[in-house]
């Protein structure tokens, strides 16, 4: 059985372990806490004993992320990481800076299965899914880094959170854990592209947690053309298990719709994109697409983004256009990793 991540274990798990070695309760907490701090150096752990050091050693995976790369954006002072992993794969994070605090974009696997067409991340190919302690990992290091406190998180870098559910599931716990992190749930976004039972099952965990849904088109024939889950989950079955999630929260859902020249962004799909979401409580995030090499699609021009956006409005649709950060450092998920990672593996 390969050996867990050190920051994988919440409290209990912990107070198990200690349990299963001999070792005192109290223990537990004082290791859960070093590593709710992002501290997994073993030899900064002051009040740890050399003998349990030494067990952590032998049962766990004890290498810390490193920072391949970091950019800082002279635009808005937005900063990307690129983290190296202990096996070599590597994840990209994102610290964003908001009247409110500091927030911080997430990656749930290295790479991703989904391949949907406008997304570097799917082009770069799937490495593998990262474990709970590997997403805790990224908002501690990256906020150790910042020097102040997350503010809010946001799983919607490199992956698909739901391909990777139960670890998912865990980094929540560990995130609002008032013992760790004790981060709000409210402060946390889970984005999909639309796996619909684990958008189910997701609206029956006992957290208030905010959730997402990368749409992008407003008819199957054009999802279809942009994102492969779309030949396994239909539209009406899509915005079906989204009426549940309203339904079984009492939440709004967020629709992400990322504009694209001349294929989704026509006043035609302006207003079919109005008539499919009637009746359901959502807000709508407008994005102008990112670009990248090999992209088979090419952004809105501003002219087309403010009709799409007057018309949704018109309608009575609650909608915004996703405010562009780190431009000049390529802030998008995926656009850094794709190069380091083939350069690492050849």
């Amino acid at each position: 059985m390969p050996k867990r991540f050190i920051l994988d274990l919440d409290l209990p798990s912990w107070e198990e372990y200690m349990k299963e070695k001999g070792y005192p309760k109290f223990r537990a907490s004082q290791v859960f806490s070093w590593c709710s701090k992002g501290v997994i150096d073993l030899d900064k752990m002051s009040n740890v004993p050399a003998n349990i050091k030494d067990s952590l050693r032998e049962d766990f995976v004890v290498e810390s992320m490193s920072i391949e790369k970091h950019l800082v954006s002279e635009i808005d002072g937005t900063q990307k990481f690129v983290f190296r992993l202990y096996d070599g794969h590597c994840i990209e994070t994102v610290l964003m800076r908001y009247k409110t605090g500091l927030s911080i974009c997430i990656s749930s696997q290295a790479g991703c299965k989904m391949g949907c067409r406008f997304c570097a991340s799917a082009h770069a190919g799937f490495g593998r899914s990262l474990t709970r302690g590997e997403m805790l990992g990224q908002v501690l290091l990256a906020g150790a880094f910042a020097g102040e406190r997350i503010h809010s998180v946001v799983v919607m870098g490199s992956g698909e959170p739901f391909d990777n559910y139960e670890e998912l599931i865990g980094f929540l716990r560990l995130a609002n854990d008032e013992k760790g992190l004790n981060l709000g749930a409210r402060h946390i976004t889970v984005s999909t592209c639309g796996l619909v039972p684990q958008m189910i099952q997701f609206s029956l965990i006992d957290m208030q947690v905010n959730l997402s849904v990368s749409l992008h088109a407003p008819n199957d024939e054009l999802r279809k053309s942009i994102m492969p889950i779309a030949n396994r989950y239909s539209l009406k079955e899509l915005l079906e298990a989204c009426r549940t999630y309203e339904k079984n929260t009492n939440r709004r859902i967020t629709f992400e719709y990322s504009l694209f020249d001349g294929v989704n962004d026509t006043p035609e799909c302006a207003r079919e994109l109005c008539r499919v979401l009637k009746g359901i409580h959502c807000h709508i995030n407008l994005i102008a697409a990112n670009e990248f090499d090999g992209s088979p699609f090419h952004r809105s021009k501003p002219g087309s983004v403010r009709a799409f956006q007057d018309l949704l409005e018109k309608a009575g649709m609650t909608v915004t256009l996703r405010r562009e950060m780190g431009t000049d450092i390529m802030a998008a998920c995926g656009q850094l990793r794709r190069g380091l990672q083939e350069k690492k593996l050849t």
